[in-house]
């Protein structure tokens, strides 16, 4: 079989929402390739990848940790003793009201769509994080990969000299990374998005630097026999960093090369700062990258504590949208913004709200995404969802279909344990374009 009839057979896969769908894959190139015996299986998900990363598309999540109440963001309920204090104020989109700490989005809602129907049972931290991250429970038996891990296992370009997968100002609440699918897909952290990354330069000349390595190769190869695992998985990680540290591509690391009024557009908050990072890191091929904003477990003074963490959050958050618009990258990035669950209707003796899985909400842009739309809604008080429930699966499909990435695809542990991408769940096929 040619590369061109090749090609043919994986476009021919993708259905409406071009997603690539192995049994249709299949089905295209089995009288011609496999039934043939001239082509293995391995050359045919290689060649189904390779079609996918030519598509060029990266996603950026935009996690608000601690869970954000969904009154005081896209959700609010003004009228309502729920609602408290926060006020709705009109969009972009005429009939779409979003709460007033989000002047910047409102005005940015006609390319942005909004989830009210999210739905969980988990209303603790470290388990909804988890959940959220990976579409998984937490298990000992199997170490689940982050979203940003899977993404960078199916679409990212191996050839790229920057890592696939980078996270900034994240604070460990999510303790996942690459899990089964290896350390080659673990996130490369930054706390700090204004400063390049600390320790990313050779200390030395890179004709020594590449003797130590050398060396290294030898003394580990003694002990490869022994502990294969951890021998292989150091290897990578040094292979990894050796070929970013030594890139010019690491320039897209440093702020300081945009301008004035280009880093003012953002903001000045670090999260602002890790905004515009993400947009450098995906305009030079990093699939994914992730930017944390912190605090949003407002369980006291939750109407200060909201509009203040907004006032972060919203200009950054609409500029990204705009900045990849002007240089044509939205339509290939996906932006999403979400925390691990909201916050209780009831408003506590504290001022504040507790945790609240039950509703909740979540915005998206761009990759795909028709913008100026709510999807689903929750009753009068708040307090349940009663149109259009979308649960984590279904929104980890709806993403893995943005990404042009079949969901349901298995991969597979150490131990040959087949794992599907996303366990369950429906495209919310109304979002997608």
């Amino acid at each position: 079989m040619s590369l061109v009839q090749l090609h043919h057979c994986v476009n021919a896969a993708l259905d409406r929402s071009h997603v690539v769908h192995r049994r249709d894959f299949l089905r295209g190139i089995s009288a011609a390739g496999l039934a043939a015996g001239t082509l293995s299986w391995t050359d045919l998900m290689t060649a189904q990848a390779d079609e996918l990363r030519r598509r060029g598309m990266a996603c950026i999540l935009l996690w608000m940790q601690g869970g954000p109440s969904q009154f005081e963001t896209f959700s609010p309920k003004p009228g309502h003793a729920n609602g408290g204090e926060t006020k709705a104020i009109p969009t972009s989109v005429p009939g779409i009201e979003i709460a007033e700490n989000f002047p910047e989005m409102a005005k940015a809602m006609d390319r942005a769509a909004i989830i009210r129907s999210m739905t969980s049972k988990e209303g603790s931290h470290p388990r909804a994080t988890f959940l959220l991250h990976t579409g998984y429970l937490p298990t000992a038996a199997v170490k689940y990969p982050s979203l940003g891990s899977i993404v960078a296992h199916e679409i990212a370009d191996a050839a790229s000299q920057l890592p696939s997968f980078v996270r900034v100002s994240g604070r460990g609440q999510n303790s996942s990374g690459g899990g089964f699918l290896g350390v080659k897909y673990d996130p490369f952290d930054i706390q700090n998005p204004s400063l390049p990354p600390n320790n990313t330069r050779p200390t030395t000349e890179l004709a020594r630097y590449e003797r130590r390595l050398d060396l290294l190769g030898r003394l580990q190869a003694d002990f490869a026999s022994a502990a294969p695992q951890e021998v292989g998985d150091h290897k990578q990680l040094y292979e990894r960093a050796t070929k970013m540290i030594t890139s010019p591509e690491m320039k897209a690391f440093d702020l300081a090369q945009e301008s004035d009024a280009m880093r003012t557009a953002y903001g000045e908050s670090a999260f602002g700062a890790g905004c515009l990072l993400a947009r450098r890191l995906v305009e030079s091929g990093v699939t994914f990258v992730e930017v944390a904003s912190n605090g949003w477990d407002t369980h006291a003074d939750n109407f200060n504590r909201s509009k203040q963490l907004a006032e972060q959050v919203d200009r950054p958050f609409a500029q990204l949208i705009q900045d990849l618009r002007d240089r044509g990258m939205l339509d290939r990035t996906l932006i999403v913004w979400m925390g691990e669950f909201g916050r209780t209707p009831n408003i506590n003796a504290r001022g504040g709200r507790d945790h609240y899985p039950r509703a909740f909400n979540v915005a998206l842009a761009g990759g795909g995404i028709r913008g100026g739309q709510v999807i689903g809604k929750t009753d009068e008080a708040g307090t349940a969802v009663t149109d259009r429930p979308v649960t984590v699966t279904d929104l980890f499909q709806t993403i893995c279909a943005a990404l042009k990435i079949d969901g349901n695809k298995e991969n597979h542990t150490g131990a040959g344990r087949p794992i599907k991408i996303v366990d369950g769940g429906d495209v919310v096929r109304e979002l997608l374009t």
